[in-house]
């Protein structure tokens, strides 16, 4: 926040008594700080109020932390932070099977003015400037395709300024400032008004649909993210046993995306019992995101279908099924993640909700 708004939205809060002195003793400086089973990521994009929520509501996101992380000294306050070097930032703690880190990247490319070198917005110096901090080799490479693929758009109006960095040591801030947007909206939304952030984010997005997720992960991430039988079905085009997976048998509403790129592939709605053991389905959802090749092998023709974005192999369609398509695509388990109608919005689909009332 600029020393104007900063001065006035503190002075509200000290009045009310919403000032708390609590701030972390220990920075998080560990690679495997995180939970088992999860991982982490770091950015910079300005004021950490407004990066908060745009992280928070995406499935798989198990926390959101704002801090100070960058700088020389330790035990930063909100009131010493920019003298010592240190930059306001959001660590993230995600489970890397529901949601990507090139998910992270494009929900973070679409928070900030990444041609911005003196700040973000209303808020100037380098306490404010964007960064993207990698806590390994493939966060960078992920992170590095992402910035040129963005750069590559044609989207923005000048160069992309938003560094890739070593993560340094995070120190989560205090209490107050978490969850910030929750806890105190009327304060925030007058901040957020008038920071300038939300005029550029609608010119800027309004009506582009470009994907700024990384490129496809390696095959050694896949095989960190995945289940055995996961990776052998979406890489090494295996099929799984009938009537002993996950969704062959599941009534919920809602939709099925790929595990591997969490694009939207099934419906519930278009969804029956085959009686064969696997998810069937008459239709996709989103036709574009399907992709078929004749398939030779088992000494027959068949047709499989492919995620476009993944390039998972999610099953085969046959022309053997039930009205109105007379199609039956018959899709392994192993391939889908399912997301039930009522956390659609939450989990980032949320243009699928209208089909559900």
């Amino acid at each position: 926040m600029n020393s104007i708004l900063t001065g006035t939205l503190l002075a509200g809060i000290l009045a009310a008594g919403l000032f708390s002195l609590a701030f972390a003793a220990e920075p998080d400086t560990r690679k495997d700080a995180s939970p088992q089973g999860t991982a982490k990521a770091l950015f910079a994009g300005g004021c950490f109020w407004c990066m908060e929520k745009p992280f928070e509501v995406l499935d798989g996101v198990l926390s959101v932390t704002s801090g100070y992380a960058g700088g020389t000294t330790e035990n930063p306050t909100y009131e010493n932070y920019g003298a010592g070097g240190h930059t306001e930032v959001v660590q993230i703690v995600y489970d890397p099977q529901k949601v990507s880190y090139g998910k992270l990247l494009d929900t973070f490319w679409r928070q900030i003015d990444p041609t911005d070198p003196g700040g973000q917005f209303v808020d100037r110096g380098r306490e404010y400037v964007s960064a993207i901090f990698v806590y390994d080799d493939e966060q960078r490479r992920l992170a590095l395709a992402s910035r040129e693929k963005l750069a590559a758009s044609g989207i923005l109006r000048g160069p992309v300024v938003t560094e890739i960095l070593d993560a340094p040591p995070f120190w989560p801030a205090e209490n107050y400032h978490q969850d910030y947007y929750k806890e105190n909206p009327i304060r925030y939304s007058f901040y957020r008004s008038r920071s300038g952030r939300d005029e550029f984010l609608n010119r800027t997005w309004t009506g582009v649909t470009v994907d700024l997720a990384a490129e496809k992960a390696t095959k050694e991430d896949l095989r960190r993210r995945l289940t055995r039988m996961q990776y052998e079905v979406t890489q090494e085009n295996g099929t799984e046993p009938p009537f002993a997976n996950e969704y062959w048998d599941n009534k919920k509403a809602g939709i099925y995306v790929d595990i591997v790129s969490g694009e939207p592939l099934f419906s519930s709605l278009d969804k029956f019992d085959s009686g064969t053991g696997w998810p069937s389905f008459t239709r996709p959802l989103v036709p574009e995101n399907i992709v078929e090749h004749e398939d030779r092998s088992l000494f027959s023709v068949r047709t499989e279908v492919r995620s476009r974005k993944g390039d998972s192999h999610l099953g085969h369609v046959f022309d053997d099924g039930p009205k109105p398509t007379g199609l039956r695509y018959c899709i392994n388990s192993a391939a889908l993640r399912f997301i039930e109608a009522d956390r659609l919005a939450e989990s980032g689909y949320g243009e699928f909700v209208g089909l559900f009332k």
